[in-house]
């Protein structure tokens, strides 16, 4: 009895010792990353590339939301592979790039790997998300707070060019042809992964990148 005793309570620790690595160790393992993408991307820049491959993918662009704090910044790199996220945010594969017309549609994690979007539900109508690239700085405005809109993962209509909520009283995404929109995913739940919170936004200006 002691003897199983004590292998179930090295199972715990151990189990207890996973979960507190997948809630903040990748977490803080995520961050620094983010860093380390960021100022890898912005030399990548000054040397006149347009985007830098790292080990997670091809980082192209820094997001920051300054309702997150003035020393938010994560890299956005290409694609919505776990590795991907795990770094940063992704960009979906077939949306639009940043500030061109259509749908520039991005994921980031709300728990684990460095949570960018772990305060989503706070976002605000109007709240600015400002993406950096090689040559630009994109400023979109939120047309809906990050809690208005809960989807399943499998309702793609999200990610269209010109996103229709098929519920005619939900939120709806700016409906002018030629828009340039911002859509932002991450999970609806901390604990499971079966619905997204969605919110929208649209780009309000476009300046050369500053150093």
């Amino acid at each position: 009895m002691r003897r199983t005793g004590v292998v179930l309570l090295g199972l715990g620790v151990v189990m207890l010792g996973w979960v507190a690595w997948q809630y903040w160790g990748t977490t803080w393992q995520s961050q620094h990353r983010h860093d380390e993408i960021t100022t890898q991307l912005e030399e990548s820049w000054r040397d006149g590339d347009a985007a830098a491959r790292v080990d997670e993918g091809v980082a192209t662009a820094v997001v920051r939301i300054p309702a997150f704090g003035p020393d938010y910044a994560v890299p956005l790199l290409e694609g919505t592979s776990d590795e991907a996220l795990a770094a940063g945010f992704g960009h979906f594969d077939g949306t639009s790039d940043p500030g061109q017309e259509g749908n520039f549609a991005i994921a980031g994690h709300r728990v684990t790997h460095g949570e960018p979007l772990a305060d989503m539900p706070s976002l605000q109508e109007g709240d600015r998300v400002i993406v950096d690239t090689a040559t630009h700085t994109f400023t979109y405005a939120l047309d809906t707070g990050g809690d208005d809109l809960t989807v399943t993962f499998d309702q793609t209509w999200v990610l269209d060019p010109l996103p229709t909520n098929p519920d005619a009283g939900g939120p709806q995404p700016a409906q002018e042809p030629g828009q340039r929109l911002l859509t932002l995913t991450t999970c609806a739940e901390l604990f499971h992964t079966d619905e997204r919170l969605v919110a929208f936004g649209h780009l309000i200006s476009s300046s050369p990148r500053t150093q």
